[in-house]
């Protein structure tokens, strides 16, 4: 047996098979019942032509049917690939045509978008349309799924797969067009899947005892984020491998959150940082909220900014459990962690972390990082790394480096290491501000403009400046009724980061645009302090700027 991820599923679906496995829109799947599922669309597939290494995209909101499709691309040995259901025609068309697509499953909703594409795409040869009452038209020549799942067999008769089997994962492009990082299967069990103890970072050295694992009982976890953002996937596929259960929202909305909390009895919820916190946290103060919480343990953020006031309110209203900081990326896996209860200090910038073994922090001469020497580097991880970025080349030589003989991937992200060698986030260099020669990480600014009183959401970006290169901006969308001045903003940062780290620009807008994972829309937010309209824009922007 390998560490191949399809071969991991189905030994867990041997250990576990009465063990209700997933749960989505009122849908219910056991591990047996999933493996059957799948089995019957993979046979479907192969009878299409679909085989090793070909792609497949998967273009939904997070039901069984998202679930049932990717075991069933990784039972063949193909690749699936993870479509951002919010984007429009022209990212559309990018992502197709770069990820290489032979076939698509999509949501009836899309239809549309699907139909006017396909011409375009003469590769793309089959196309499965996911039923969703939405009467949405579709592409001519589109296989109902469920038609597409009667055809095909539920046995397990598969040939054997290897290792250097790939996953791919197209990053959200927040600022700039996705990209396609490709793994391997046996690193990217060991970088995402639980193949490394986070807090002993110990290796798993033979499938069979991820399944020992899982014989001690079964927890459920809801992750809230789309199937498109790395973070669900990994805990759809990766607790699978322990026999541990997953609740799925199609769309967040924070009090649909508490009711599966409540009625599936989660032990774990996972989201993406302030933007699903706050709105989760200040849930639970409406009217009439009232949920029966005894069952959480645990709330995880992974992939954007966990603010300490939002922390705070976490312990105020749950103070038994237990919060997780991950710190990691598309193409780093999981670089480290931190847990802490009610009675640890909440951190007030980035999350400091312990970092994994493989993971270190070179200076801009790629030399280590000195613990405590306040120097500002970036993190890099050795070991279970990707093999590159699909069809990108260049992109691949810059983020994939070479230093002593040794190959690392180094992503972008800054960080700094403190006296007892745990590391401290600082945000991606890709939004970085400079002003006036000074770095500013937008994250450690969102998380002071935030924690206002009359501030729900923000995002912080460099707009341009004459004298100073870049300045500080804020967009805002403020708590209804409410409309805190650029100063009001001013002096409540001054408390929590240093003066040239403080806004000299404010927006006001009235939703801030993030991608479905909760990550800033950093190109959004920069078209707004550059006055470049969009149609995503919310409405006009109220605009103040001062030192």
């Amino acid at each position: 047996m390998t560490f191949n991820l399809a071969d991991m599923f189905e030994a867990a679906v041997d250990a576990f098979g009465d063990r209700e496995y997933l749960v989505a829109a009122g849908e219910r799947r056991t591990f047996a019942e999933m493996e059957a599922r799948a089995n019957r669309l993979a046979h479907f597939l192969a009878a299409q032509g679909i085989g090793p290494g070909d792609h497949v995209g998967i273009y939904s909101l997070n039901s069984v049917e998202w679930v049932e499709t990717a075991w069933a691309v990784f039972k063949l040995r193909a690749v699936w690939i993870n479509i951002n259901y919010r984007y429009v025609k022209d990212e559309l068309r990018y992502l197709f045509a770069n990820a290489d697509l032979v076939a698509l499953v999509h949501q009836a909703e899309f239809g549309p978008n699907v139909a006017d594409l396909l011409p375009e795409l003469p590769d793309l040869r089959l196309v499965i349309a996911i039923e969703d009452g939405s009467g949405q038209p579709l592409a001519e020549g589109t296989i109902p799924f469920e038609e597409a799942m009667a055809a095909g067999s539920p046995d397990r008769d598969f040939g054997p797969r290897s290792n250097d089997d790939h996953y791919i994962l197209y990053t959200g492009g927040t600022t700039g067009m996705p990209k396609g990082v490709v793994w391997r299967h046996q690193d990217v069990f060991y970088a995402l899947g639980g193949g490394v103890d986070p807090h002993t970072n110990t290796r798993i050295q033979h499938p069979k005892e991820m399944v020992a694992k899982g014989q001690g009982g079964q927890i459920t976890l809801l992750p809230i984020a789309p199937l498109m953002h790395g973070a669900t996937q990994w805990s759809v596929i990766g607790q699978s491998f322990v026999g541990n259960r997953t609740i799925l929202v199609p769309k967040f909305d924070p009090h649909e959150v508490w009711r599966l909390v409540e009625s599936e009895k989660a032990n774990s919820i996972m989201i993406t940082g302030d933007a699903m916190g706050k709105p989760l946290i200040e849930a639970l103060d409406d009217p009439g909220a009232d949920y029966d919480l005894s069952s959480l343990l645990a709330v995880t953020s992974s992939a954007a900014l966990f603010s300490a006031p939002v922390k705070d309110e976490f312990f105020k209203h749950l103070p038994n459990i237990v919060i997780v900081d991950a710190i990691g990326s598309s193409e780093s896996g999981n670089n480290g962690m931190v847990t802490m209860g009610k009675d640890n200090t909440a951190m007030k910038s980035g999350p400091t972390v312990s970092v994994l073994g493989n993971t270190v922090v070179f200076d801009e001469n790629l030399v280590p990082v000195e613990p405590g020497s306040g120097v500002i580097g970036k993190i890099a991880r050795f070991g279970d790394i990707p093999v590159g970025y699909y069809n990108d080349p260049v992109k691949t030589a810059e983020v994939f480096i070479h230093v002593d003989g040794i190959r690392y991937v180094m992503p972008g992200d800054f960080a700094t290491v403190e006296e007892d060698g745990s590391v401290t986030l600082l945000g991606r260099g890709s939004v970085c501000i400079n002003s006036g020669g000074e770095k500013i990480f937008p994250e450690e600014v969102e998380s002071a403009v935030r924690s206002h009183p009359d501030v729900f959401d923000a995002i912080v970006v460099g707009a341009p400046d004459d004298r100073w290169g870049q300045r500080v901006a804020a967009i805002i969308q403020p708590r209804t009724g409410k409309h805190p001045s650029l100063e009001d903003i001013q002096v409540h940062c001054r408390e929590h980061i240093a003066g040239y780290k403080v806004p000299r620009e404010l927006h006001e807008v009235e939703t801030i645009l993030r991608s479905p994972s909760g990550k800033p829309d950093y190109r959004w937010a920069a078209d707004i302090v550059t006055n470049v309209p969009k149609e995503s824009d919310s409405g006009g922007a109220r605009t103040a700027s001062g030192h």
